[in-house]
């Protein structure tokens, strides 16, 4: 069993009330009242009731939850960066990140199991983001669930190759509904004013009359929220059959997280990882944009 620990540093009620001070969720913590052993206290066995004091030894087990128990299958993984607390993937399109109706053998997660389960026989997974099937570039996976906690995402930055001329920045900010049929979410997210609240900052890179590199920043990540946005301004992606239409040059939507930044709360270091243009979206790039 491995343990996070802390040196307290002021006196609190209860281990319960230090915890909700780091941010930990309601979930963890009750996770950790699962079994006995999963709290200590200057090496003696706690709960969340136990009373902490200034210059008090607290060691948390730092992955309380079940393993992850889905289908594990053999992909190859692009691993961009590895250490004991993350684990940075380049995902190429066409990968479901979570196994569904039409990719349960053959998916992101399954694959990521299988890698793990070599390293540790009760695995958890945590993606802290997640891309749609079509979309590729980078993924943050979280070892623990202390890991999980303390990382901050400070930048995602996506590129993407879009119909027609985007010559300024853009801010779109129009809230996004989820469809509901019969209890059933569809596929397809709309624009609605009683939709979840999204922001997406265009800038442009490279355009013509016809197309444009574009990067994309968001605020709040709903699922589709880039497609949704471009698609409601008249510029769906290139090869977006959802919100657009199929291309006759690239299989998938012209979309990737290129750029990916976060503090690493362990080494209290801000790191940067920028990836390059998968071959078939560089193809898109030069025959639209010579």
């Amino acid at each position: 069993m491995n343990y996070f620990k802390f040196k307290i540093e002021k006196d609190y009620k209860s281990v319960y009330y230090f915890l909700k001070e780091e941010g930990f969720s309601e979930n963890y913590i009750k996770n950790l009242r699962k079994k006995e052993g999963f709290i200590k206290v200057n090496n003696k066995t706690a709960n969340t009731k136990t009373q902490i004091k200034s210059g008090d030894l607290l060691e948390i087990n730092n992955s309380p939850n079940s393993k992850t128990c889905i289908q594990k299958c053999i992909l190859p993984l692009n691993i961009v960066y590895e250490d004991e607390y993350y684990l940075l993937i380049n995902k190429e399109s066409g990968i479901s990140c979570m196994p569904n109706r039409s990719h349960y053998d053959l998916n992101l997660a399954g694959a990521i199991c299988n890698y793990m389960s070599q390293k540790d026989n009760n695995f958890v997974l945590r993606m802290i983001n997640r891309l749609d099937k079509d979309t590729s570039g980078l993924i943050i996976i979280a070892k623990d669930s202390i890991s999980q906690n303390k990382i901050r995402v400070l930048k995602k930055e996506y590129h993407a190759v879009c119909n027609g001329k985007i010559d300024k920045n853009l801010i779109v900010d129009k809230n996004i509904k989820t469809v509901n049929n019969n209890g059933i979410n569809e596929i397809k997210r709309i624009i609605s004013p009683d939709g979840a609240p999204a922001t997406t900052f265009i800038t442009p890179i490279k355009y013509n009359k016809n197309y444009s590199l574009i990067k994309l920043q968001l605020e709040h990540g709903r699922t589709h929220q880039i497609r949704v946005h471009l698609s409601s301004i008249g510029h769906p992606l290139i090869g977006d059959q959802l919100y657009g239409e199929k291309s006759e040059i690239i299989n998938h939507s012209a979309l990737i997280c290129k750029k990916i930044v976060f503090f690493h709360p362990f080494i209290e270091k801000e790191l940067t990882f920028e990836i390059n243009y998968p071959q078939d979206m560089l193809s898109l790039i030069k025959k639209t944009l010579p």
